[in-house]
């Protein structure tokens, strides 16, 4: 027994759907929140005091007293009956405005929060975070202001009907337990409490999240070209259509009525209502009823029949989706995404600082295999050093680590002898300046894009000068074509653009530079001679650069090799050639490409290494 009591108790009540979503609900908007509970509350009791209303009328008129009382009381219910649903309906616009406001601010909170980026590639979150990302797109229910409206009307019905139920009392004690029975019974026979766990399975969450991955190819600028290009327009609107009438039909089967049951609901509730009607009209027919008490209890059994229209409603399981999501996803996000707890010391040494990898080994959360395993490199002051490997290899992991994005499951980062978790993270951070491969395009101006936090403009031309990026556009100019005066750049106009944002942080005070592909849409020759650009730029401090191209990676001053999360060779570009190694494997067989034979049958080597 104890099993199935502990699913009817007050904290299985309490973990349901629909108590967890009034709960944050009220906690998070409670002013707008204890008005639409009031308003609930009073439209609750209108149809009771309408029976009660028009049983006292009618009896006034058959004694021939006076009717003031009864009228005003009559007048009161049905004002109230009238003006009640639209406040309501306002009030409940305004609370489901904030509450979305709120959830959203706190899906805000639990990505950006957390010091790390680990909680944000865990793809088991992406379900729960689409969900609470797109919940007021409409695409499983109506927006979070309209829902209020739809929940408030079932309620308003099922508490209505209960509290018409209760006036039965003064007829007979069992009357209400006949009709709450009766009309609840519809409930269980109709299988609504289903509703809850179909609405919001995985399988509904993957078809939400395809179709809005379809929608989003088909809206955004970003794809457009390819989709026609390959002509992808039809299969992109077939694949949209079919996940969307997908996700159409498990809501369907969710919240349809079960044929099977309505028989029964119908037997049931035809069956307690004849008894009680055919009991009052017997009792009213041999005297032991007034005509008052008759239309009193005869509108209070009407009224009792919302019970079967009213509860919590399929609108309530699309607004407590997102609620359910954000709260699932708070602690776990603060949990994948949290770094272990940082020092105190300063960062900031004036001067580049030798860094240090220290028997490194790391696990993506959620990776079934260590990136790196045993990884050892150390990395002298004030040299640039680039890091080639294959695909898979860990040397965006590195970069990762070093940005202290993640914290290494063993081992140690220093950073002049000091191990990296013992800085202050946010002065650690602004000693480094990065380029990933998938940089950001802020839709903000030109000179916002290469000092996102404001700066001097005579350093912003400065950096794009240095990048070979002056020129690209006016620094007022916004970076996207949907503005007035906006300007659409290539990527690799982008790409300069980027390492002018690093050259900027360094002429603030960034003492290492970390450039992951930051040139992988340049061609050979440009990407040679911006990293010249690059390493003129940043001469003082410790650069590290991930590339695939040698005709870059062999003006470093030393080279690493990276193979299956080691560092295999370490030197420089002479050193590696000369040992034969890996190294000179991969120069090799990246070298030969370039190879022409002339119409004499003679090689050319283009000069690109």
């Amino acid at each position: 027994m104890a099993p199935r009591l502990s699913r009817f108790g007050p904290a299985a009540v309490a973990r349901r759907p629909a108590a967890r979503f009034f709960v944050t609900l009220t906690r998070s908007v409670p002013g707008l929140a204890s008005a639409w509970w009031a308003l609930l509350a009073v439209r609750s009791l209108v149809p009771a005091a309408l029976a009660i209303a028009t049983g006292l009328l009618v009896g006034r008129v058959e004694s021939g007293g006076d009717l003031t009382a009864p009228l005003v009381g009559f007048a009161v219910a049905f004002v109230l009956s009238q003006v009640g649903p639209p406040l309501h309906q306002v009030v409940g616009a305004l609370a489901g405005y904030r509450f979305s406001s709120v959830l959203n601010d706190r899906l805000m909170a639990a990505t950006l929060g957390p010091d790390g980026i680990g909680h944000l590639e865990r793809g088991d979150l992406t379900n729960d975070l689409t969900t609470a990302r797109d919940f007021d797109l409409g695409w499983t229910a109506p927006p979070m202001f309209l829902n209020m409206d739809f929940i408030a009307q079932g309620l308003v019905l099922l508490l209505g009907g209960i509290v018409s139920a209760i006036v039965l009392v003064g007829f007979a004690w069992w009357a209400p337990v006949l009709l709450l029975a009766a009309w609840g019974a519809t409930h269980w026979l109709l299988r609504e409490s289903g509703v809850w766990r179909d609405r919001n399975t995985d399988e509904v969450k993957t078809a939400r999240r395809h179709t809005s991955y379809a929608y989003d190819l088909a809206t955004e600028p970003a794809a457009a070209k390819e989709v026609r290009l390959f002509g992808l327009s039809p299969w992109l609107l077939e694949r949209f259509t079919a996940h969307r009438l997908r996700l159409h039909d498990l809501q369907y089967d969710a919240t349809r009525l079960r044929e099977r049951s309505l028989a029964g609901a119908l037997v049931i509730v035809l069956a307690a209502n004849t008894l009680l009607f055919w009991l009052l009209a017997q009792r009213g027919y041999d005297g032991r009823l007034g005509l008052q008490a008759v239309v009193t209890y005869a509108g209070a059994a009407f009224g009792a029949s919302s019970i079967a229209f009213g509860g919590l409603s399929w609108a309530l399981d699309g607004a407590a989706a997102p609620v359910l999501a954000i709260l699932a996803l708070e602690p776990e996000m603060a949990r994948s995404g949290a770094l272990a707890a940082g020092g105190a010391a300063p960062a900031r040494s004036g001067r580049s600082p030798e860094i240090r990898f220290r028997d490194v080994t790391f696990t993506y959360p959620t990776g079934s295999r260590p990136v790196l395993e045993g990884f050892d490199l150390t990395i002298p002051a004030g040299v640039s050093l680039a890091i080639v490997g294959q695909n898979g290899a860990g040397k965006t992991t590195i970069a990762k680590l070093l940005c202290r994005l993640y914290d290494p499951d063993s081992g140690s980062i220093e950073i002049d002898g000091t191990d990296l978790r013992d800085l202050d993270l946010a002065a650690w951070r602004s000693e480094v300046a990065a380029v990933f491969q998938d940089f950001v395009r802020y839709e903000l101006s030109l000179a916002d894009n290469v000092s996102p936090l404001g700066g001097d403009r005579a350093v912003v031309e400065s950096a794009l000068a240095r990048a070979g990026a002056l020129g690209l556009a006016e620094l007022d100019a916004p970076m996207a074509k949907g503005y007035p005066g906006g300007v659409e750049l290539s990527g690799g106009q982008w790409q300069r653009v980027a390492l002018a944002r690093a050259i900027a942080k360094v002429d603030a005070g960034a003492d290492v530079v970390l450039l992951d592909e930051p040139t992988a849409m340049l061609d050979v020759r440009g990407e040679s001679e911006i990293f010249r650009r690059v390493l003129d730029a940043t001469s003082q401090t410790t650069t590290i650069l991930v590339s695939h191209r040698f005709s870059t990676v062999r003006q470093a001053q030393l080279i690493c090799v990276v193979e299956h999360g080691r560092a295999l060779e370490l030197g420089s570009h002479e050193e590696l050639m000369a040992l034969g190694g890996r190294y000179r494997t991969m120069y090799d067989l990246q070298a030969s490409r370039f190879v022409e034979v002339d119409e004499h049958g003679e090689e050319v080597v283009h000069d690109v290494l």
